[in-house]
């Protein structure tokens, strides 16, 4: 059997036209709660798996989200990829409004979330120089370009915790340090995907300049919505073809990322801890 494609959708994307042979799954995880139930079906003639990110309604925010339920329920049922979609502020001049970007780096400016599987008695430390699947990128990126998107490959998404937007200073510093695009979710659930060996890509959609522009209009909500609500429409277009690319059998570097990383010795780590992390310490206990 295939590997299971994963689907994040962020703001504006709630659900995937085209599924064929729907069924929603919803589930327990040991870390709590998804965000919504998975949505699966088929798609391409590849089977799919489809969350909310912020679920239905749009009712939870960053900050709010249960980002190792999230992931642990794509490890369940299979998913061998997570294609993300995310909606961003610029920090270029170059990544205009409706643009998208395939970043491949990452800044964190969060705080106090829950970023990792470990802890309870298992440690392990990942490599995670190359926080995105380069893989997986090249796959989204020349989908984009097929598919005549405005598209950009490479960049730096910076992190934050929001939910409020960045001050101008912040904005400003941000540009300082080199980052190319702002967001709210996905570095967290690269940590994690990567934990759980899942291959893990974004597809940013740019709906502003953030604040950092002086000859633009300061970011809000409506003008988010509303380029964002453009931008979805060519993320589903990128996805579509996307998938008929990516290989029924994935074989990366990101399948084995825990391999060598887990430092606790296998009769050191407490049994409810190897109970609950059996998915995704398993086969190497």
């Amino acid at each position: 059997m295939s590997d299971l494609i994963g689907i994040i959708g962020g703001s504006g994307l709630y659900d995937i036209p085209g599924l064929k042979n729907v069924e929603n799954i919803a589930m327990d995880t040991p870390f709590g709660k998804q965000s919504d139930d998975y949505i699966q079906g088929e798609l391409s003639g590849r089977r799919v798996v489809f969350l909310p990110r912020h679920g239905k309604g749009h009712k939870i925010t960053p900050s709010e989200l249960n980002f190792r339920a999230n992931i642990y329920g794509f490890k369940k049922l299979g998913a061998g990829c997570i294609i993300s979609v995310s909606a961003v502020g610029s920090l270029r001049q170059e990544i205009k409004p409706l643009d998208i970007c395939i970043p491949d780096q990452f800044i964190d400016r969060t705080k106090d979330r829950a970023c990792t599987f470990f802890g309870e008695g298992a440690v392990a430390h990942i490599g995670f120089a190359d926080p995105l699947c380069n893989n997986l990128s090249a796959i989204l990126y020349h989908a984009g370009r097929d598919v005549g998107a405005c598209i950009h490959n490479g960049g730096t998404y910076l992190c934050m915790e929001g939910p409020q937007f960045s001050t101008r200073a912040e904005s400003m510093l941000y540009r300082r340090w080199g980052a190319d695009i702002i967001g709210m979710t996905n570095l967290t659930e690269a940590k994690l995907a990567r934990e759980a060996e899942i291959c893990y890509s974004t597809i940013a959609l740019a709906t502003d300049y953030d604040v950092w522009h002086e000859e633009e209009e300061d970011v809000t909500t409506e003008t988010i919505i509303q380029n964002l609500l453009k931008n979805v429409e060519t993320a589903k277009k990128i996805i579509s073809e996307a998938i008929k690319n990516i290989p029924e059998k994935i074989d990366c570097a990101c399948r084995q990322a825990l391999k060598d990383s887990i430092i606790t010795a296998p009769d050191a780590i407490p049994e409810d801890t190897k109970q609950k992390l059996d998915l995704i310490i398993g086969k190497y206990m």
